[in-house]
């Protein structure tokens, strides 16, 4: 007889909107503790049993909480489905992206009415030629639950297609090739690719693979197509703060392997028509230096940070480096971070962040002299698009804002002017004068200013605190963008402010805002957030009974660390594909991630990084006391966070919580670290989720 892992937990009460009658029994994980010591500091993990994914207890604990959440719930189901009718009718199904033109053909990818995935087409010559279907994911939809594209790279002369597929959620990818002109698969494949590139003779591929355990993309290889000869290995990375990626510069004249960790890098390149060639390095890895090339005529053009954190614009003639050749063209700014550059033959394009909010520079290749293209709005979102020609007058990019639909734009250079391709199509009278965005900044204990950017419905009545759903991330120094979500507008519409807290940890305000945000100061990435949100309390747009909280995966951590630290501020936390067992996931060097995000979180192997992350990390920081309603989500496929972190969260939680609020774990139970893969089913996710902050802050129609 199979021992269940799980028992039935005394009667807990609790209430949800529309839920009146007392809660079903949880299920309560069995307890089989482990002890852990290091620096003196004992851990005793009664959870650490739950990593065993392939024992059927663990799968059997996952599926009965799930019962449990869906029971919870069960009186907000036509709520839900109310929720996902309404994000639903804002979407144009059957609709086409802008097509973009590379070579001969225009490539675009396309949805129809009633399926879940894209299909990718071309046409040649013009936009009025007969349609091909280069690759229909919904075709690998009939057979898996899940379907995620990594790699599309169509050969040069466009007659071969390199793609990769994972159908479990895992993100491991396997490589295929498929000639265009016969419609065949070639024999050629490789398992676990995470990227690829041509060379210009259009038979020889390159192709980074991963670790099968860590999941850190280390090998890179040779393939020649049609040959019948295996793939050779080129270049093993053995550094495990480092992994590899292989790409091609738009100019195609060069294959380029970039090894990197967080903080240092070092770039190879090959001539793209000598695939026979070698990578020759461009400059030897520095600690905490790091560059990315990219080329144009006989010109290299390098980002760099060794003046500075922020990086500067540095040119150099082809060949070896020699830095007494080098030539600035734009210097490094306290003020200004230089994300990336995009080389044409006749421009460049330099992508900054200024104030928190992207630019776009643009440089006339010959004189060097740039212009700024001007927004509209204050707060808004700006970034490349899908430029695949080198030879082009026009520059693509994408522009929105949390009220303005994503807008595709192509951006002549010559004449100064913008053309609309695309915006978003809302359905249902969606109207931009309708809402209201507004950039608004809290104080942080060390007195420095946290943006926060917020939209609401312009009808909301202002005459006291509003329910207010407070997002959050603050980690890599990746940057919120401050994009338009067709789904949000079943929030708005129904009197719920949104608000985005600009943390340290991200990207917002530069590279400092990165620093300051990680490792020996990560407690500001925290700090900030409970900043943010009492500051919403004191200007009166809500109060701590009106405000929900939400962030994923580095943003669980987020809410794991914030939930115990103020608890009282929120009366509602969703917590997605948590990074909540921060220490025994730092101290397994096995698992995915783990030795290269030591420059993000610190090593704690080492006394001084140990105590530090000790204290923060949320599974191991929970105490017997009142907590907020908290749905935490996960996927058991998740290769980011593994679906045990919030598993054993939620179990050890329950045994500490003294409050009546609901504490529920949904896993979906074929996916990994982004959901639910189908669009239809990614929107029915939403809508559960949405369904649960809603009738928390009193709204449940």
């Amino acid at each position: 007889m199979l021992r269940h892992a799980f028992t039935l937990a005394p009667l807990i009460l609790f209430s949800l909107t529309a839920i009146s009658q007392p809660a079903p029994m949880p299920p309560a994980a069995a307890k089989k503790p482990q002890t852990f010591e290091k620096f003196g500091d004992k851990r005793v993990d009664d959870y650490f049993w739950l990593r065993e994914k392939a024992n059927p207890e663990v799968i059997d604990y996952l599926k009965a909480e799930n019962a449990y959440t869906q029971t919870v719930l069960g009186p907000l189901k036509d709520f839900q489905e109310t929720l996902y009718k309404d994000m639903l009718s804002r979407i144009k199904e059957t609709d086409e992206n802008v097509p973009y033109r590379k070579g001969e053909y225009w490539y675009y990818s396309r949805t129809e009415q009633g399926k879940q995935y894209s299909i990718y087409c071309r046409k040649k010559g013009s936009l009025d030629a007969k349609e091909e279907i280069v690759l229909d994911l919904n075709e690998f939809g009939k057979d898996n639950k899940f379907v995620g594209l990594g790699a599309y790279d169509i050969s040069p002369n466009g007659k071969m297609l390199a793609y990769s597929t994972d159908f479990t959620g895992f993100r491991q990818y396997t490589l295929r090739f498929k000639d265009l002109e016969t419609g065949k698969m070639l024999d050629e494949k490789a398992e676990r690719v995470t990227s690829v590139a041509w060379a210009n003779d259009n038979q020889t591929v390159f192709f980074v693979t991963e670790d099968a355990t860590t999941k850190r993309s280390d090998r890179l290889f040779r393939q020649k197509l049609g040959g019948g000869k295996a793939a050779e290995e080129l270049y093993n990375e053995k550094d495990e703060l480092y992994g590899i990626e292989v790409d091609v510069t738009r100019s195609t004249g060069f294959v380029t392997l970039n090894a990197e960790s967080s903080e240092t890098n070092e770039m190879w390149l090959l001539d793209a028509n000598k695939p026979d060639g070698k990578f020759e390095s461009y400059l030897p890895r520095k600690e905490n230096i790091k560059y990315h090339i990219d080329h144009a005529g006989k010109e290299l053009f390098i980002v760099i940070n060794d003046k500075g954190r922020n990086f500067r614009l540095v040119t150099a003639p082809e060949g070896k480096a020699d830095q007494k050749k080098w030539k600035e063209l734009i210097p490094h700014r306290a003020d200004v971070k230089l994300d990336r550059v995009d080389m044409f033959k006749d421009f460049f394009v330099v992508v900054e962040k200024s104030r928190g909010l992207p630019q776009l520079r643009v440089f006339d290749m010959k004189t060097r002299k740039p212009h700024s293209m001007a927004f509209p709005e204050p707060a808004y979102d700006a970034s490349p698009g899908q430029n695949a020609e080198f030879n082009t007058a026009l520059y693509r990019f994408n522009y929105g804002s949390l009220v303005t639909p994503n807008s595709v734009f192509d951006y002549d250079v010559a004449k100064r002017e913008r053309i609309l391709k695309k915006q978003q199509p809302v359905l249902g009278g969606y109207e931009t004068k309708d809402y209201q965005s507004e950039r608004i900044f809290a104080t942080a204990k060390d007195g420095t200013k946290i943006p926060i950017s917020l939209v609401y419905k312009k009808s909301l009545k202002k005459n006291g605190p509003q329910p207010t759903l407070l997002y959050g991330y603050g980690s890599y120094g990746i940057s919120m963008p401050l994009s338009f979500r067709s789904s949000r507008l079943a929030l708005l519409d129904r009197g719920v402010i949104f608000a985005i807290a600009h943390i340290r940890g991200g990207g917002e305000m530069g590279k400092k805002w990165h620093d300051d945000g990680k490792m020996m100061k990560k407690m500001n990435t925290f700090t900030d957030f409970i900043a943010a949100g009492e500051h919403l309390v004191a200007q009166k747009y809500t109060e701590p009974k009106l405000m929900a909280m939400q962030g994923g995966s580095a943003g669980g951590l987020l809410m794991g660390a914030v939930t115990n630290l103020r608890p009282d501020l929120f009366k509602a936390v969703v917590s997605q594909v948590p990074f909540v067992d921060v220490m025994n996931t730092m101290l397994d060097a096995t698992l995915p991630l783990t030795v290269g995000e030591y420059l993000e979180w610190g090593n704690p192997n080492q006394e001084k990084a140990y105590k530090y992350m000790r204290s923060y990390s949320p599974y191991e920081n929970l105490e017997k006391k009142a907590y907020p309603a908290i749905l935490v989500e996960t996927s058991l496929n998740d290769s980011q966070v593994m679906y045990w972190e919030p598993a054993k969260y939620v179990a050890r939680l329950r045994t500490l919580k003294t409050d009546n609020n609901p504490l529920l774990l949904k896993t979906v139970m074929e996916a990994g670290h982004g959901g639910a893969s189908g669009r239809y089913d990614a929107l029915k996710e939403v809508a559960i989720t949405y369904s649960f902050v809603l009738s928390q802050l009193g709204i449940n129609k």
